[in-house]
């Protein structure tokens, strides 16, 4: 090697080692030089009341409690956050178990801000609502800017508009509800009517080139069925998976959702677009109802507190574009509806905060077309102006065809309906098979949003000119 290259590799090493040195800086910046703590006073329940803190917490706050080690000699932690304030003592619950626990157990005051640091090279991992890796590949790489938990949206006056269309390969979505980037959406629907498969498709077949995914309250066994069967190995490889199962502290399932939203930011700043999916939004908001009522709030409709609202609108509008020169978030949601009731509370207010609403109904799921989306209660609020004019018309007589085909199909199952009484009748009749079959798309199928339209357009009866 000649003298340059020796000058080459040596300038190379140096940099690398340079921001290694500045790595190891901000790492030694954020260990405080003391510790604040308290004791605890009082174990109700999942409640924990601590003393002796002064002035140096407020809500939000993280403590570790530190009780005796046990018989290994080992010394335990339970993190643990401050969820409100009585008579001068701090109300804390859990992220895990209480056991070992007692009066007078140290309380150590985290002083910084919970943060979560990602990296590029956390795309293909799973990990907890900690930000650690519970999938067995090794530990994280943890980048070198630290996203707060708890980001507050971004400025409404500096946000970019929303984007161009966004494709995500189930062409039920593509065509009658079309989703730009940046733009939110949510998708209601009662239990087992096929939610986490459609998201599972989003995920897996999108032009967005990163997916975060945060499932909330998830059944445990379903995690990796989801992971390998529904999501793959070729949506794992661009998605960051964060998993809080339904048998987690309430504390760890709303977190989830945070470390969900603060992982999409960072790949957002990056200029990425990013396709954030949380399954499901019900379960964080329940999750925030079982911390409000143990630390005293008051309940109101069907048993939330008032910050389940605000917590709702506060993670939501997280989403979306970004400043000039970021990229943007697009947001699906989807909403578990008790009961098949979509004008419970939850499903209410998120439907008023979001840009759109992807409706799927058990009585489609029970005749076996899926995604069971019933396209003429769902809404997308960036159509129309988001396709052209012959992408619009085509939808447009879709949605009266099968209008008119459902209104009159009492009638024409029972033989009632004679050919030839409405034209319109006799059309939608003709061309409603074409249309379910258009609606229907098999899990491990993809279809582009042009040959959507394309094949949308044959159903219908439209000559269609794809866009080059």
């Amino acid at each position: 090697m000649n003298l340059f290259g020796l000058r080459g590799a040596f300038s190379g090493y140096n940099g690398i080692m340079d921001r290694l040195a500045d790595k190891a800086l901000t790492a030694l910046e954020t260990i405080p030089d003391h510790e604040i703590y308290g004791r605890v006073t009082k174990v109700l329940g999942l409640l924990v009341e601590i003393a002796g803190f002064g002035q140096a917490l407020s809500i939000g706050s993280i403590v570790h409690l530190r009780p005796p080690a046990g018989d290994l000699d080992i010394p335990k932690v339970i993190p643990c956050e401050v969820v409100g304030f009585k008579d001068e003592r701090a109300l804390l619950m859990p992220f895990g178990n209480l056991e070992g626990v007692g009066l007078g157990c140290p309380a150590v005051i985290q002083m910084n801000e919970p943060t979560i640091c990602p990296d590029e090279r956390w795309l293909g991992r799973v990990i907890n609502a900690l930000g650690e890796p519970i999938d067995g590949k090794g530990p994280l790489i943890q980048g070198g800017t630290p996203i707060p938990l708890r980001n507050s949206p971004p400025d409404p006056h500096s946000r970019q508009r929303i984007g161009e269309k966004l494709d995500l390969g189930v062409r039920a979505v593509n065509s009658f509800l079309s989703t730009c980037q940046g733009q939110r959406m949510g998708i209601f629907s009662g239990s087992g009517v096929g939610k986490s498969v459609l998201l599972s498709m989003m995920a897996k077949y999108t032009e967005a080139d990163v997916s975060v995914i945060g499932l909330v309250g998830e059944r445990g066994r379903e995690v990796q069925e989801f992971l390998e069967d529904d999501l793959g190995e070729l949506g794992l490889q661009r998605s960051v998976v964060v998993v809080a199962t339904g048998d987690e502290p309430a504390l760890m399932r709303r977190q989830a959702a945070y470390v969900t939203l603060a992982t999409a930011e960072y790949f957002r700043a990056q200029g990425k677009k990013v396709l954030c999916l949380i399954d499901s939004v019900t379960r964080f908001a329940m999750a925030q109802r079982e911390i409000g009522l143990s630390a005293g709030e008051p309940p109101t409709s069907k048993g939330y507190p008032p910050t389940t609202f605000g917590e709702l609108a506060r993670l939501l509008e997280r989403a979306g574009p970004g400043a000039p020169g970021e990229g943007s978030i697009t947001g699906l949601f989807s909403v578990l509806v008790e009961g098949d009731d979509h004008n419970e509370p939850i499903s209410d207010a998120v439907r008023g905060i979001i840009d759109g609403h992807i409706v799927m109904e058990r009585k489609i799921a029970e005749r076996g077309r899926y995604p069971a989306i019933n396209v003429l209660k769902s809404v997308s609020r960036m159509m129309p102006k988001c396709l052209s004019e012959e992408q619009n018309a085509i939808v447009t007589k879709a949605k009266k065809l099968i209008s008119r085909y459902e209104d009159m199909e009492e009638l024409i199952k029972l033989g009632a309906y004679r050919k030839g009484s409405d034209p319109e009748v006799d059309e939608a009749i003709l061309r409603y098979p074409l249309l379910e079959e258009f609606l229907a798309q098999d899990k491990e199928e993809s279809t582009s949003i042009e040959d959507g339209f394309e094949i949308l357009s044959k159903a219908v009866g439209i000559p269609y000119q794809r866009a080059e």
